[in-house]
């Protein structure tokens, strides 16, 4: 048996399914990737449900909050999905099992890369990391039918409503540098409407629609 298997059966059934999670989907797919494997070192600490370090002041998060994200995308198996935000790539192996692909904004270089080994390794073709600002989108693959960003922006950035498929979902953290809470957007005829979802701390976003350096 694969090492983490156990810990990762018991992240899904105390961490995920005992608080809500309740998309199959979702359940089995977290249930598949092997979450120790987007660590610097392996780590049993992957399955605990707490956020990790993973280098250049970035971090990996918790199983729940990426279970809960995941879900509010509502993916069905044929979506194109943007990720702003690869970070370890953790979250972009979950989005490639339950949806057609993934384009992924990463903007350390180092972190890209070492995401694209990893998910290479372990056999996820349906994925693409590009290096850049992420609260620019990705026109050239637009419209996506979900957006999901893993650190904490201070609004929803334009150029990811211009790219939004009619009928599609942004799933962010809104708020300032400390304190978020998580916002589910859909795009109806062609407005955005938004509802705030559970408190949350991420990341800052940086870019020209996020926050600045520090």
């Amino acid at each position: 048996m694969e090492p983490f298997a156990e810990a990762r059966r018991q992240m899904v059934a105390t961490q995920l399914r005992r608080r809500g999670i309740a998309d199959e989907r979702v359940l089995d797919a977290m249930s598949k990737v092997p979450r120790h494997r987007f660590l610097p070192t392996p780590d049993p600490a992957a399955y605990d449900d707490h956020p990790l370090t993973i280098g250049e002041g970035q971090t990996i998060s918790q199983p729940y909050m990426v279970a809960v994200m995941t879900q509010a995308l509502a993916l069905y198996g044929d979506e194109g999905v943007l990720e702003v935000g690869t970070g370890s790539g953790y979250q972009a192996a979950v989005l490639a099992e339950l949806c057609r692909q993934v384009y992924s904004i990463e903007r350390i270089p180092s972190l890209a890369e070492r995401a694209r080994h990893v998910l290479a390794d372990l056999g996820y073709r349906n994925v693409e990391i590009v290096v850049g600002d992420g609260t620019l989108g990705l026109p050239g693959h637009a419209p996506y039918d979900g957006i999901v960003c893993t650190a904490a922006a201070p609004a929803i950035p334009p150029p990811w409503v211009e790219q939004l498929a009619e009928g599609g979902r942004i799933v962010a953290p809104i708020g300032d540098r400390w304190a978020q809470s998580l916002v589910i957007a859909t795009k109806e005829q062609g407005e955005i409407k938004q509802r705030h979802d559970l408190g949350c701390v991420f990341v800052p976003l940086l870019g020209r629609y996020g926050f600045q350096e520090a």
